[in-house]
């Protein structure tokens, strides 16, 4: 058997700010949680990378970049090889290459999308505030490069430590459109901890369908993931008004749903763009 983990990200990482982990086992189409985490830096991170598997976690960032702009922009065509060339320029001539392709391009489209973003409703990854997902891009992926994970049609790596790309925004949206979190104390409202309070008590009744049927069937079933949990664990997802908690739990429920669909592709669609990447549920359709 092995371990389900959910990664709620940032790309700087602090006592009050942490990476945050959400950890337990699949049981069919459930996923019992078992252990909440926070990594307070790097360090702390790296070594969680490479804690020894088996396991399949769901990452809160973007494993690629559009390859429109990377392509514009003369980087790398290759995840690997773009990966460290984008480690090797740092934050600040990252953003300005991003801040010259953006500057570039006509009113209305300023940031280039991924294939992915449209039916995830994602930020695009050349965006770096509010919030910063480009920078979450250059923090995240080259430490999944460097750990050696495996990464499922993107990239090989050591099979009994996986990744795939999680956006907890995509499993929420199918509970409420309600805003349930927020970083700024004085957002941190009753509507918002209700709004906590109704995912988790659907998420542990009658379950989420993690995948909208975009005209595919998706083996083994289109059962709703559920999730099982303690009370001591329930009220930690709630009481948590930054969302952190609940965001690494809804990352796992999506790496759940890949971990029952691991011999049909993880869920993903079988030829999607390496460069770019895919989240996981985005709806996706035969050409």
């Amino acid at each position: 058997m092995h371990t389900i983990h959910g990664i709620d990200f940032t790309s700087s990482p602090r006592a009050g700010k942490p990476i945050t982990v959400a950890s337990g086992r699949r049981e069919g189409s459930a996923l019992y949680l078992e252990h909440l985490e926070s990594l307070r830096d790097w360090p702390a991170f790296e070594s969680w990378l490479v804690r020894p598997g088996p396991w399949l976690g769901g990452f809160d960032f973007p494993f690629g970049l559009p390859r429109e702009a990377v392509a514009e922009l003369g980087w790398p065509l290759e995840w690997a090889a773009l990966v460290r060339h984008c480690r090797s320029l740092g934050r600040t001539h990252l953003r300005a290459a991003f801040d010259r392709h953006r500057e570039a391009r006509p009113m209305g489209l300023r940031y280039a999308h991924r294939a992915t973003d449209g039916p995830a409703r994602s930020h695009s990854p050349m965006k770096l505030v509010n919030p910063p997902v480009g920078l979450m891009f250059l923090e995240g992926a080259p430490r999944l490069l460097e750990a050696g994970i495996d990464i499922p049609g993107i990239h090989a790596g050591d099979c009994t430590r996986q990744a795939v790309e999680a956006y907890p925004g995509l499993v929420a949206r199918r509970i409420t459109q309600a805003s349930y979190k927020s970083d700024t104390r004085a957002r941190q409202t009753d509507a918002r901890r209700a709004a906590r309070g109704r995912i988790v008590e659907q998420l542990t009744t009658t379950g989420v369908t993690i995948a909208i049927d975009s005209g595919l069937t998706l083996p083994p079933s289109s059962a709703p993931t559920r999730l099982d949990l303690d009370d001591r664990l329930a009220a930690m997802l709630i009481d948590d008004a930054s969302g952190d908690l609940l965001d690494a739990t809804l990352a796992a429920l999506q790496a759940t749903w890949c971990d029952e669909r691991r011999t049909w592709h993880h869920g993903l669609p079988p030829a999607f763009d390496p460069i770019e990447g895919w989240i996981a549920g985005a709806p996706w359709s035969k050409p």
